[in-house]
């Protein structure tokens, strides 16, 4: 059985808050001229993301079930998966690369993974 939607609430509710109360902090009371704050916007992007993404997953992962059912384990890869694709995304924007192509291939890109990582969880399982 896919795990209940409000066992993530917390830790979703700790990686929005300390994610986006980082990201106001570091915006407004730092410069953007060393490595390590900008090494530190992409921390704090990967935790408010992955917060706000958390509960959907777990919610998509519950509504739609697959056999072996979705592990905690899982649902946090898949919330963390939408952190990561957005942190590259910033990274991409601030080189001035971003295009509506790479947006388009990177998601794919990550859905593969993901859709191989399940893969694999599935042949593995014994009932």
């Amino acid at each position: 059985m896919t795990p209940r939607v409000l066992s993530f609430i917390p830790a979703s509710i700790f990686l929005a808050v300390v994610g986006w109360g980082g990201l106001v902090v570091l915006t407004n009371l730092t410069r953007p001229t060393t490595w390590q704050t900008l090494w530190l916007f992409f921390f704090l992007a990967v935790m408010a993301v992955t917060g706000l993404v958390l509960p959907v997953t777990a919610f998509l992962n519950r509504r739609f079930p697959t056999t072996p059912p979705a592990s905690p384990n899982v649902v946090v890869r898949e919330a963390l998966w939408f952190g990561l694709y957005f942190a590259v995304l910033a990274w991409l924007q601030i080189g001035r690369v971003l295009n509506a192509m790479l947006i388009l291939l990177l998601a794919i890109g990550f859905i593969i993974i993901e859709a191989m990582l399940r893969m694999r969880e599935i042949s593995l399982w014994k009932p």
